[in-house]
């Protein structure tokens, strides 16, 4: 099963495809540019369409989701972490 979608390697983040994530769980991603499985393990409860960092973020990092800049951190970010408006913030204010 895939929990959650990741557009290219180089992104920062994936997006959940499944509802129900909690803290804790297993979870199988694919990487659709290289056709390429993840796994890693969820570290908050998620919710579906929300993002997950799979790649560690410090403060300040600019965000790629889908291969494209999204904003930048406003906290360090890990990888499993859930990753919105409380840790993540747009670049245009």
């Amino acid at each position: 099963m895939i929990h959650f979608v990741v557009h290219d390697e180089h992104d920062s983040v994936g997006v959940v495809v499944v509802e129900g994530v909690k803290s804790g769980d297993k979870l199988s991603g694919w990487i659709m540019d290289q056709d390429k499985d993840i796994e890693l393990k969820a570290l908050s409860d998620i919710p579906i369409g929300h993002k997950l960092a799979i790649k560690s973020l410090k403060s300040g990092d600019t965000v790629i989701k889908y291969g494209v800049d999204i904003g930048k951190t406003i906290a360090p970010i890990a990888v499993g972490e859930h990753t919105h408006v409380q840790n993540l913030r747009t670049k245009r204010w």
